[in-house]
């Protein structure tokens, strides 16, 4: 054990997180998939042990990925977004069909499911960081520096956007503050933020009209969130989400029902993924939702203070935006769970009941690990010199003979 501690390098905060979260996960995945075992007729623990696999498996991911130099990644940040494109034009044609939504693709021979979005977003962020430090000389030009770095964001988020509008929502929102962060010309972000809410109602109004996408769903939602009723008086799903996800917060209070005590797990149509924050707060109550939240705040204030000391633009733009789109969508999550926008569908990272998402957050998290390790090494290497430095100047002096003679002006 002490021999692969030895091997364990970075932020030793951000593991700690990792480990937080993905221990809390498990126990509250293995008690919010109790109805849907009996359901499917699985053993009570069969999803806990599934849960468990991933995120052993998403460990070695992040093991694996922390020793590798992030300078590596940005050798192969162009080929993953190349790769990601034809990936989600495969999706929006042919994908698999879960919960209304075309997100998935099935692979081959294995037949397991994984979500396109999650690694394009991936590919995206490290190609746009690699963008940024090549154009930082000329990053307040519109045409030579803030062009190059906005055709990649709006090519993904425009595949994605059809089927999975909430994530491309969450992409474009982080590429933005990135951008920011890049030193982009403030008109031109604001230039992008008006043209992307232009573009969304575009993309709603045309998703309506052609009987694409899902336009229709996301007008639901928003209906829904704004307490309208249907003319049936009927309520949707979405309404009955919501309610459930509230009974099951009040239900929680301070201090919670305790571990393995919700009802509502019972009544919430996705209680493990899209609502496993309500589930939280029942169980745990308010102390609970409150500790996911500062793991969450405490993970992005670690990847500032990194984006701080990483010397090397890349490394900097990379931990800082992998670092905000996690916690963006964590909160984002939890904002639907307590009703503070409409139903988004995102899952709580590292959290939620899931496959592809988990191994790719995970391998997120190994990306910020090596920028950690290198940027820890780097100041080791630079307090080791300093030191033996100053042994050789003290050195020096000690070997000169004392002057004695007075001299007198």
């Amino acid at each position: 054990m002490q021999q692969l501690l030895k091997h364990i390098k970075g932020d030793k905060v951000i593991w700690s997180i990792v480990l937080l979260l993905s221990l809390f996960g498990l126990l509250v995945v293995y008690s919010a998939t109790g109805t849907l075992a009996y359901k499917m007729d699985k053993n009570a623990s069969f999803f806990m042990v599934k849960q468990l696999a991933v995120l052993v498996l998403g460990a070695g991911i992040i093991f694996l990925t922390h020793r590798v130099n992030y300078a590596k990644f940005s050798r192969i940040s162009v080929l993953m977004y190349l790769v990601s494109i034809p990936l989600l034009l495969y999706t929006m044609l042919f994908g698999a069909d879960i919960n209304d939504g075309s997100r998935w693709i099935t692979i081959p021979i294995i037949h397991i499911t994984f979500q396109t979005s999650d690694f394009a977003k991936l590919a995206l962020f490290m190609y746009l960081a690699r963008l940024l430090s090549i154009k930082q000389s000329v990053i307040k030009d519109f045409r030579k520096g803030f062009i190059p770095v906005l055709i990649p964001v709006l090519v993904i988020c425009g595949l994605i956007a059809p089927e999975n509008l909430s994530t491309a929502l969450l992409l474009g929102a982080t590429c933005c503050i990135l951008f920011f962060i890049g030193c982009v010309n403030v008109k031109h972000i604001m230039l992008l933020a008006f043209a992307g809410i232009i573009g969304i109602f575009i993309l709603i109004g045309l998703s309506k009209y052609f009987h694409f996408g899902r336009g229709t769903t996301w007008v639901a939602r928003i209906d829904d969130f704004m307490g309208k009723e249907t003319p049936s008086g009927k309520k949707k799903e979405t309404e009955y989400q919501v309610q459930q996800g509230k009974i099951a917060i009040a239900n929680g209070g301070i201090t919670g029902r305790g571990p393995g005590n919700s009802q509502q797990r019972n009544f919430l149509p996705h209680p493990y993924s899209d609502f496993i924050y309500a589930i939280i707060i029942e169980e745990y109550g308010l102390i609970g939702g409150a500790t996911i939240v500062f793991l969450y705040l405490l993970f992005l204030w670690r990847c500032i203070l990194l984006f701080r000391r990483c010397p090397y633009a890349f490394g900097a733009f990379l931990a800082v935006g992998l670092s905000i789109t996690l916690v963006f969508q964590a909160m984002l999550n939890m904002a639907v769970a307590v009703h503070l926008v409409p139903v988004t569908g995102l899952t709580l990272p590292m959290i939620s009941m899931g496959g592809s998402s988990i191994l790719f957050t995970s391998l997120s998290f190994g990306i910020i690990l090596s920028i950690s390790r290198y940027v820890d090494e780097m100041e080791g290497t630079q307090e080791n010199t300093k030191k033996q430095e100053s042994k050789l100047f003290i050195q020096k002096g000690a070997n000169k003979k004392p002057n004695n003679r007075i001299t007198t002006a």
